[in-house]
């Protein structure tokens, strides 16, 4: 029964890494897409290179069509606030996440509230404009405060004894 445990535990250990792993990536492409928000480039045509060769090979691909279909207007109409908003989320991403790596005891509870504003404010969107795809980005960040919390739960029993 202890060695289920173990390795149980070292599965959730492995899935909380590569979900923050993937926090980082995905504040990585908000900064990029921040700044060339920020510097005026073709924003439209820099996403649109990204995803081409996605939606050349499938023309049904679910990621490069969301982006296609939901990023695209959202660019296009407020590009002020998209800088801001992708900037101030993907720093705040990698910050936190540089800092849960490095387990950091603040960064726990410090990631939890953020992630949980984070869904806040995509919920407030879902009830403008309802997207299955923030439905998907909102369930795995609930997925990622569940890990945070466990991990966090972890770490702290760790340093007490």
């Amino acid at each position: 029964m202890r060695i289920r445990s173990l390795a149980s535990e070292r599965r959730l250990r492995l899935l909380f890494v590569w979900s923050i792993l993937g926090k980082a990536l995905d504040g990585v492409v908000e900064i990029i897409v921040g700044m060339a928000l920020v510097f005026r480039v073709a924003t439209i045509h820099v996403i649109g290179f990204m995803i081409q060769d996605e939606l050349i090979e499938d023309p049904t691909d679910f990621i490069a069509g969301a982006i296609q279909h939901h990023l695209f207007p959202f660019l296009a109409h407020r590009r002020n606030f998209a800088a801001a908003y992708l900037l101030s989320h993907g720093l705040v991403k990698l910050f936190l996440v540089v800092n849960l790596i490095r387990n950091r005891l603040w960064a726990y509870p410090a990631a939890i509230i953020a992630f949980v504003l984070f869904i806040a404010y995509q919920v407030y969107q879902l009830r403008i404009a309802p997207s299955p795809m923030l439905v998907l980005l909102t369930a795995l960040d609930l997925i990622v405060i569940g890990l945070t919390w466990h991990e966090y739960q972890i770490v702290r029993g760790a340093r007490a004894s």
